[in-house]
């Protein structure tokens, strides 16, 4: 079969295809003996009607597509590879002359892989925001250590005060009657935390050990349950014990037990220098992204849609994938959000495109630069697993698939491509302000992701006295692969009319071979 590539617009090709009436007779024939055993014909056991026969019945064209459809697959991949395409969208046919006893002629658009023209890549000036630990967060860090190690002591000689631990049961009820949510036994609740909604906490000050009570509360008006909003409640509570931590002091012995250091200063120094390092390398991150960032903008891009549109099915799937984990169906999630599918992916359509320009031009200076990855490449990022998954690198490299490899193979690659660029930058180190934090501002695509949070949290929270919320990201990549599965457009006037009047009982036999239709659109998938 002969074919020519087209250029159209854009990164889109177009490849012609012409086969002569007897490749398509062939094609023909092929499909007659793969389908005949689907269709009826009176007279005929399932199989053994004639090819004639069951033209007479459905029409001329009765094959035609599915002739088409045998003929497809090898003849595109042969002009993909011959021509050195890279398709990244599905092709999309086109018959211009589909007709018994001559040349079939038809032909399918498809994206490619964009052009990267890269810009300035080394030597690119970026500055680095350098924090000093300061000595807050030193003690800070001390403090989150004298509460880990703190002991819980009982307290049975005085009432419950701020900052005691409670063991209580609750149940509440709005007019007498209890609703979902509001009960529980054996909770713990720290006083003074306002967990719970407002006065409940503080109500529950100066009770015993074994007392009951009524707290007598009011729902805010902004409650996530609709059906509570703004109500006045009645919590019943008994009191069963109560607990407070007692911190160490923080001298050398408390030292001794939590490190490797005999004094409290060498324990202090070394603290602070686990937190230097913790933010110097955030600096570099910062920095790094911003660097990548200028690159990108530097290079460029004609970007096929069909690339944005995987990076948001993969961007959605991973979010789907996250919401499972949580309990929720992505249904779900966006009812919360009061969001349609095509808005849940407009709000993410800027990011999906970042990451696919990302993705293109360090994978080009990958290409340019003829970077390479060895097995020791792999080893190295792998190394980073084997704690989490309790196993050694070779292990965990037998367990992978080729294609897992693969990609860690690429991971390696992309970090070659970022330590490239950021040895031959110009660095500027500048000294981090505090204000500064308080006059950036969040992206809009930031701030429309944290409502998404904020929606999502609110929908895991329970109708009962808590308020608190747990936060999860809903975020991940993952690299799609384009497949060369077809979307027919109308066939051509020409073709159509190759039926003729047959055209109505073709329908007729569609129908009776559905499943056949159906089976092979799924061997194609």
């Amino acid at each position: 079969m002969e074919h020519s590539v087209e250029k159209l617009t854009g990164n889109k090709v177009k490849i012609s295809f012409k086969a002569t009436a007897e490749e398509f007779e062939a094609a023909i024939q092929k499909a007659y003996l793969k389908l005949r055993g689907q269709i009826n014909v009176p007279g005929f056991r399932k199989g053994k009607a004639p090819r004639k026969m069951i033209e007479n019945m459905f029409g001329k064209g009765v094959f035609f597509e599915d002739a088409l459809e045998e003929m497809f697959p090898e003849a595109y991949m042969k002009a993909v590879e011959e021509n050195n395409l890279k398709p990244v969208s599905r092709p999309e046919l086109d018959v211009q002359t589909m007709e018994a006893g001559k040349d079939l002629e038809f032909s399918a658009e498809v994206f490619v892989m964009p052009e990267v023209k890269l810009g300035q890549y080394k030597d690119v000036e970026i500055t680095r925001s350098i924090r000093k630990v300061t000595d807050a967060e030193i003690d800070a860090r001390l403090e989150q250590e004298r509460k880990r190690v703190a002991r819980s002591v009982e307290i049975t000689d005085r009432g419950l005060e701020n900052g005691d631990k409670a063991e209580l049961d609750y149940s509440g009820s709005v007019d007498g009657v209890k609703f979902d949510g509001g009960t529980a036994e054996h909770q713990t609740l720290v006083i003074g935390s306002n967990t719970f909604i407002p006065g409940f906490e503080e109500q529950m000050v100066g009770m015993q050990v074994g007392e009951e009570k009524d707290l007598n509360v009011k729902f805010p008006e902004e409650y996530h349950a609709e059906n509570l909003k703004g109500k006045d409640a009645v919590f019943h509570v008994k009191l069963h014990a109560i607990t407070r931590e007692e911190l160490p002091e923080l001298d050398d012995d408390f030292a001794a037990e939590v490190s490797d250091f005999d004094t409290l200063a060498e324990y202090r120094k070394d603290v602070e220098k686990k937190l230097q390092e913790t933010a110097d390398s955030q600096a570099d991150d910062m920095a790094k992204s911003a660097l990548i960032e200028k690159v990108v903008a530097n290079a460029e891009i004609d970007l096929p849609a069909p690339m944005v549109e995987d990076k948001l099915n993969d961007m959605m799937e991973q979010m789907a994938w996250r919401m499972q984990q949580q309990g929720f169906s992505m249904e779900q999630y966006m009812q919360m959000l009061g969001q349609t599918p095509a808005q849940m992916r407009d709000m993410y359509r800027s990011e999906a495109e970042s990451n696919v320009r990302s993705e293109l031009v360090v994978d080009e200076i990958i290409k340019v630069e003829n970077l390479e990855a060895g097995d020791e490449d792999v080893d190295q990022l792998l190394e980073g697993y084997t704690a989490a998954m309790g196993q050694t690198v070779d292990q965990i490299k037998k367990s992978f698939s080729a294609e897992q490899l693969d990609y860690f193979k690429h991971r390696a690659l992309v970090n070659k491509a970022i330590d490239l660029m950021w040895n031959s930058a110009k660095v500027t180190d500048e000294e981090f302000k505090p204000e500064e934090e308080g006059e950036k501002k969040p992206a809009k695509k930031s701030t429309k992701k944290a409502k998404t949070e904020e929606a999502k949290e609110e929908g895991e929270a329970e109708a009962k006295p808590k308020t608190t919320r747990k936060k999860a990201e809903a975020k991940e990549e993952t690299e799609g692969e384009a497949k060369p599965k077809t979307t027919r457009k109308k066939a051509a006037p020409k073709a159509e009319a190759a039926e003729g009047e047959e055209g109505e009982k073709k329908t007729t036999r569609r129908r009776s071979t559905k499943k056949a239709d159906e089976a092979e659109a799924g061997a194609e998938a």
